[in-house]
C-alpha cells in the first residue's frame, strides 16, 4: 500500500508508532486507532523528491488478504483525515510522477504498457521506454531542432548582421541528419505500436472450409468445435496468439453462405462485421471441393457450385473491405487433396490445418503483412499517437527542407515548419513550449554582441 503527498508524517506516526529512516525497510507492527496490531510487515519512507512520485511516500508491505488490506486502508484514511488524505484515482501515482518531472509522458505511458504487455517481447520493449530509451531518442532530435530554430529566428530578428545562416550553420546538413534520425525512430515506433496493439486477423470462408481447425492450429489448443456439419460455428470465436512476440488477435467466424436458418443468418451478419473491421482477412478455400487440376467442373456440379460461391465471397470482400486491407487466400486440406493450385506466395499459402503443414509459411506471411521487421532488442514501446506525431514531424521537416532548397529561401517559413515539428515532438514527451525556446535563445546564443 502506498501513500503519497506533501506530508505523510501523521500516517507514519499513526500506523508505525515511530519515525522511519529514509529508504530503509523497517519490520514492525501496523497499529489501529487503539494501538492494537493489525498486522506485522515492512514500512519504507521515501522523502521528497527522491521517490516515485517526487512527493513524500510511505509504502506498507503487509501480508496478502483482502480483510487485512482493507483494515490498513481504513486506518490510513482515518489517520490522514486531517490532512485531506483520500483514495488515489486510477493512474494518479504515475500522473503525479509526470507532473513532478520524475518522468516524461512517454515514460508514464510505458508504465501502463508494461502492466498490459501480452508478450515477453512487448514487456521488454515497455521496460526500454520506461527506462527512457524512447524519450532519449526524441530529445536528441529536439536538441537539434532547438538549435536550428534558435539560429534561424535570431537571424530573422537581426537581418542587418547579414549572416549566411544556411551556409555557415550547415542548415541543410542538419535537416538531413534530423530526417535520418526521424526515420529510425519512426520505424522503431511503428514496431513498438505493433507490439502493443497487435493486428486483428479474421478467418473467413464458406462453411466446412476448415476455419475452426485453422484457429485451433494457430492457437495450439482446441478452442473451436470442429465438425463435418456445415454451419457449426454460429458466432465469432477469438483468441490472441503471438508470433515472435507480436500479438495477433485471431477471430473465427461463421461460414459465409445464404441460409434460411435465422440464427445462422445472424452469425453470417456478425461475421461480415468482423471482416470489415479486420487488419488482415484469411480467405479459406477447401481444396477437396475444388476441381482437379487440368479438368473442368461440370455446370451444376458440387465443384462448380463451390467455386461460384467462392467467387461471390471474393467479390463481396473486394466491395466491403477498405482498399488497404490485405486478403490472404489460404488453400486448406493439402493432406486430403492431390490438387495444388498455382499461387502467388505474397498473397496466398497452401496448408493443412489438421497436420500443420504450411502453418509456418502462414505465420511468416502474417508477420510480413503486419510490418514486423525490427530486431526486438532495438524496439521501444510506442502508441499510435506517437506514430502519428512522428508522421506530422516528418511532414514538417520535409516542408522545411523544401523551403531551404528554394533559390531564395524563406527563413520565416523554415522557422515556422521547425516550430510545428518541435511542437509535434513535444506532444510525445509532454514537454516544451514557446517560453522554453526563448530561454534557450537567451542562455545559449549571444544575440547582443
Amino acid at each position: 500500500m502506498r501513500v503519497s503527498g506533501p506530508d505523510v508524517a501523521p500516517i507514519v506516526a499513526a500506523l508505525c508508532g515511530r519515525t522511519l529512516r529514509p529508504r530503509e525497510a523497517t519490520y514492525l507492527p501496523f497499529l489501529d486507532a487503539s494501538g492494537a496490531t493489525i498486522d506485522h510487515g515492512l514500512a519504507l519512507y521515501f522523502p521528497a523528491p527522491h521517490s516515485f512520485t517526487g512527493e513524500h511516500v510511505l509504502e506498507l508491505q503487509a501480508h496478502g488478504g483482502t480483510v487485512v488490506l482493507q483494515m490498513l486502508l481504513a486506518r490510513c484514511l482515518q489517520a490522514g483525515q486531517a490532512t485531506g488524505l483520500r483514495l488515489a484515482q486510477p493512474g494518479e501515482f504515475t500522473q503525479r510522477a509526470f507532473f513532478n518531472d520524475k518522468m516524461d509522458l512517454a515514460q508514464a505511458e510505458a508504465v501502463a504498457d508494461l502492466i498490459d504487455a501480452s508478450t515477453e517481447t512487448a514487456a521488454r520493449s515497455a521496460v526500454r521506454s520506461l527506462s527512457g530509451d524512447f524519450s532519449a531518442a526524441i530529445h536528441g532530435v529536439l536538441d537539434v531542432l532547438i538549435d536550428l530554430r534558435m539560429l534561424i529566428e535570431a537571424t530573422l530578428d537581426f537581418p542587418e548582421e547579414e549572416i549566411d545562416i544556411l551556409q555557415r550553420a550547415d542548415v541543410r546538413g542538419r535537416l538531413a541528419k534530423v530526417e535520418t534520425a526521424l526515420g529510425t525512430i519512426g520505424r522503431n515506433a511503428r514496431q513498438g505500436a505493433l507490439l502493443r496493439e497487435g493486428i486483428t486477423v479474421v478467418i473467413a470462408g464458406q462453411p466446412n472450409a476448415g476455419k475452426s481447425s485453422l484457429l485451433n492450429a494457430l492457437a495450439g489448443a482446441e478452442l473451436a468445435i470442429v465438425s463435418s456439419v456445415a454451419g457449426t460455428t454460429r458466432d465469432k470465436i477469438a483468441q490472441t496468439i503471438q508470433i515472435e512476440g507480436v500479438p495477433l488477435h485471431v477471430i473465427d467466424t461463421a461460414g459465409l453462405r445464404d441460409s434460411s436458418d435465422e440464427v445462422e443468418q445472424m452469425g453470417v451478419a456478425r461475421a461480415w462485421r468482423e471482416i470489415e473491421g479486420a487488419d488482415v482477412v484469411l480467405f479459406l478455400h477447401d481444396l477437396t471441393r475444388m476441381s482437379v487440376a487440368g479438368t473442368l467442373a461440370l455446370p451444376g456440379s458440387a465443384q462448380a457450385q463451390y467455386a461460384q460461391a467462392d467467387a461471390v465471397i471474393a467479390v463481396d470482400l473486394a466491395a466491403r473491405l477498405p482498399a488497404h486491407t490485405p486478403v490472404v487466400d489460404v488453400w486448406n486440406k493439402t493432406d486430403l487433396s492431390t490438387h495444388t493450385p498455382a499461387i502467388d506466395p505474397e498473397r496466398a499459402v497452401c496448408l493443412s490445418a489438421r497436420t500443420g503443414e504450411g502453418l509456418e509459411q502462414l505465420r511468416r506471411q502474417l508477420l510480413r503483412i503486419a510490418g514486423w521487421s525490427a530486431v526486438p532488442e532495438g524496439v521501444f514501446m510506442a502508441r499510435e499517437r506517437h506514430v502519428q506525431a512522428l508522421q506530422r514531424v516528418g511532414a514538417h521537416m520535409a516542408a522545411a527542407t523544401a523551403h531551404v532548397a528554394d533559390a531564395a529561401p524563406a527563413l520565416d517559413l523554415v522557422a515556422e515548419e521547425l516550430r510545428l515539428a518541435q511542437n509535434a515532438l513535444g506532444e510525445i514527451t509532454g514537454a516544451f513550449g514557446a517560453d522554453d525556446l526563448l530561454g534557450v535563445i537567451f542562455s545559449r546564443f549571444c544575440i547582443g554582441k
